[in-house]
């Protein structure tokens, strides 16, 4: 190889000089490419509120996350889709989830969507899986933890660009080494790419998805590759479960109910300048009682589900820790970008679990093969003053903590108001990486990013990536979405909004309180003609039957 570049076949022409020059440059090289090239790493937590962590306003103890937050940036105006798998579709790809494969969660397709381009139910064979990219341009690239886009070998993380991977391939399941799913049916495991038959006894997710990814960089080192490494946690995704030595981790602190634990994350949030001293807040649900209302019991086991679910953020945060130590003594931190999202917002809906699952006895919630859920009115809290939560694409559902750290993110605890998509993180780590979007992949055509660089905001403490003409659309489950600039377009069918087109102005109403639609026609007219554009461009087909609306609302 060295010789190709000199234009002989034998180094032995060459003068000793120029050999040795060639074979200096031939040493350097791996260590040269890992110095220029950013080690990338991608953390998302499942279903974590956007008040949940202590930099954003939460008062369950994140060191970690908030020690990164406290040497990089917070974006406060940060969007994704509703629910996981359309979110990591574009997390992965930069396109809309209506283009990467995931318009409708697979287990959610309606029957109008089904075998239309953009409802495939995984990630579609029409993008440029990130990982991929990134594995062409020779980083070693790893995964460990949910994929939810694809239950078939040839949608595995290890045939979209994954050179190893430990993966709950499905969207949920027990967090424990029973392999146990919502019906205590057996969930579908991959290591490096192949399906396993058991995972460690004492498995715990968030421990153990983080130390595959230890093990993946430490194995692979010496051969001075740059890596890309997405730890992809299930925590704080229910069922709450944890090892023993966690579980009564917060045991009594909850017991001032959610009305005041709300009102108090919403103090700390203007405290620390995440949120207007003015900010609307979305009112407590009518179907949520007050705290004080409720029974003895009911005050019981609701505060030990949120005991149970801070104690799941605050291991997730700890196994964080441990990945970002083991960066720091083996001299890889200083060269790695840091990136850490929520797929969407906290999780209020609540499923009934019956058998195999046993709920019976509170004094084993949070052990295996009980499945605990925290509900809407706690869900509400990790939402802080947003609107709803995960499922819904008002604020709560769609808005969530993003925080980004390390080489080349200037500053020190800056908080950036821009706003910003989960389609800009593909975009982003390819120009830290230096790698281009490629027009075809795999011999197919495929449709540029859609996402746009923040590199411009991590560079500087004034940089912006969208100018006042640009605005951002969602399509979830038959509700729908505009935003462009401080204003936002909702139509929510009922009974969770008005089956109409709703207009906020979010620099004023961050919790949506008060509908101009009617008092600003022509800013509602010009939103709803993006909207129609939205439609067009991303091939977005309302459902005829969803899981929030029904059948019969006004599609």
């Amino acid at each position: 190889m060295l010789a190709s570049w000199f234009g002989s076949s034998d180094l032995r022409v060459m003068t000793p000089l120029l050999a040795a020059v060639a074979i200096l440059i031939a040493f350097c090289m791996p260590v040269l490419a890992a110095e220029q090239r950013p080690n990338i790493l991608l953390i998302v937590a499942d279903d974590a509120g956007y008040a949940d962590i202590g930099s954003f306003g939460g008062e369950i103890q994140t060191p970690n996350l908030d020690a990164i937050a406290s040497v990089g940036v917070r974006f406060t105006q940060f969007g994704v889709s509703a629910t996981c798998s359309p979110t990591r579709s574009m997390l992965l790809s930069g396109m809309d989830n209506h283009l990467a494969g995931l318009g409708n969660m697979a287990e959610f397709t309606a029957p109008n969507q089904k075998g239309k381009p953009g409802y495939e139910g995984y990630l579609s064979e029409s993008v440029a899986p990130l990982p991929a990219l990134l594995k062409d341009a020779g980083y070693n690239t790893y995964m460990a933890g949910k994929w939810h886009m694809g239950e078939e070998p040839e949608h595995y993380p290890a045939a979209r660009g994954f050179t190893r991977d430990l993966t709950l391939i499905p969207g949920g399941g027990s967090h424990m080494d029973d392999m146990w799913g919502a019906k205590g049916e057996r969930q579908l495991y991959t290591f490096n790419g192949k399906p396993i038959p058991a995972l460690r006894p004492g498995f715990h997710s968030s421990e153990d998805y983080t130390a595959a990814i230890i093990n993946n960089i430490e194995e692979n080192r010496a051969d001075g590759k740059p890596f890309f490494a997405y730890l992809a946690l299930q925590a704080p995704h229910d069922p709450f479960q944890l090892p023993p030595e966690w579980r009564d981790r917060y045991q009594g602190r909850y017991d001032q109910g959610y009305d005041e634990t709300r009102a108090a994350r919403i103090a700390r949030m203007k405290a620390l300048g995440i949120l207007d001293p003015k900010a609307t807040v979305f009112p407590r649900l009518p179907t949520v009682p007050a705290w004080n209302d409720l029974p003895p019991e009911e005050k019981r086991k609701s505060a030990r589900s949120m005991e149970l679910y801070a104690a799941m953020v605050e291991n997730m945060d700890a196994n964080i820790g441990k990945l970002i130590g083991y960066l720091k003594t083996q001299g890889l931190y200083d060269n790695t970008l840091i990136i850490f999202l929520s797929d969407n917002g906290p999780e209020g809906n609540v499923m009934a679990m019956g058998p195999p699952w046993d709920n019976s006895n509170i004094e084993d919630w949070g052990k295996k093969k009980t499945f605990i859920q925290y509900g809407p009115a706690w869900a509400q809290v990790g939402a802080g003053p947003f609107r709803m939560f995960k499922g819904f694409l008002s604020e709560g559902g769609i808005r969530t903590p993003l925080i980004i750290s390390g080489k080349s993110v200037a500053g020190s605890g800056r908080i950036s108001e821009a706003l910003v998509h989960v389609k800009d993180i593909p975009a982003t780590i390819l120009d830290a990486a230096g790698v281009s979007h490629p027009e075809t992949f795999e011999g197919k055509p495929v449709a540029p990013l859609q996402g746009k660089a923040l590199t411009p905001i991590l560079g500087n403490a004034s940089g912006a990536v969208r100018g006042p003409e640009d605005w951002i659309g969602w399509q979830l489950f038959g509700n729908r979405a505009i935003r462009q600039g401080d204003w936002k377009l909702l139509w929510l069918c009922k009974p969770f909004g008005t089956s109409e087109w709703q207009l906020f102005n979010l620099k004023d109403d961050p919790g949506e309180t008060r509908d101009l639609a009617a008092e600003k026609p022509e800013i509602r007219e010009r939103l709803v003609q993006h909207w129609d554009k939205y439609v067009k461009t991303n091939g977005v087909i309302l459902p005829d039957v969803s899981p929030l609306c029904g059948k019969n609302y006004a599609g």
